[in-house]
């Protein structure tokens, strides 16, 4: 049995150009997928937020309309109650890479507010794709991927490919005209290269260490590429 590192963000909004602050915090399903399949397979999990404040979930994501149907919703919101490790996260500013046979980022529009800026979450993302060991990343985490610099600057993961959450996903979800920035347009002028696929449908794209998918739908077979790196 192997731990992994699950980084996730710990706002609870996002702030849009006007400066509104739009409630918000993890994706449920982007959670909850992986660590069922991770768990299932064995493997210990802890969460680890800035501060070590316990994530939030944005309540859209919990909403029967993007879960198929109130069914899945209602197992869904089960999951995340029995998830004890979610109540009690350690600190991003203490993890200790050596720790973990993995890391996996959960997306939502948090990690746009804080992870996107955070130098802890950037050091330890880059520590973790020069390790080689196995990195996933899904919907709108990667934009923790923008606070990855090196020495000179440059963007840790520039040249690498990716799936991230899209603009034309963005402009249906109704953000795009709102939001500050764009995460495929940051990810590109950062010299990422985002492989975008058909809005909503699963989208996982590995190279090397590095295993990204595009958007909730992504998560599970993520977690099944994340699995595999494992052995």
């Amino acid at each position: 049995m192997s731990k992994i590192l699950f980084v996730m963000t710990g706002a609870d909004h996002w702030t849009l150009a006007d400066g509104t602050l739009h409630p918000t915090g993890f994706w449920a399903e982007e959670a909850v997928a992986p660590y069922e399949a991770f768990k299932a397979a064995g493997h210990e999990i802890v969460v680890a937020t800035p501060g070590g404040v316990v994530p939030t979930v944005d309540k859209g994501s919990l909403a029967a309309e993007v879960n198929g149907g109130q069914e899945n919703a209602d197992r869904i919101a089960g999951a995340l109650d029995a998830a004890d490790e979610l109540r009690n996260p350690i600190r991003l500013e203490d993890v200790d890479l050596d720790d973990y046979a993995a890391v996996f980022y959960p997306g939502g529009h948090g990690p746009m507010e804080d992870l996107a800026v955070n130098a802890d979450s950037g050091r330890l993302l880059t520590s973790a794709l020069e390790s080689g060991k196995p990195l996933g990343v899904v919907c709108h985490a990667p934009a923790a991927l923008l606070a990855a610099t090196g020495a000179g600057g440059a963007n840790t993961f520039a040249g690498y490919r990716v799936a991230a959450f899209t603009n034309a996903e963005e402009t249906q979800a109704g953000f795009a005209d709102k939001a500050k920035w764009l995460l495929q347009d940051r990810l590109t002028e950062a010299g990422v290269q985002v492989q975008a696929g058909e809005p909503w449908a699963p989208n996982v794209v590995v190279d090397r260490n590095l295993v990204t998918g595009q958007n909730p739908a992504s998560s599970a077979p993520l977690a099944v590429e994340l699995l595999k790196a494992l052995g």
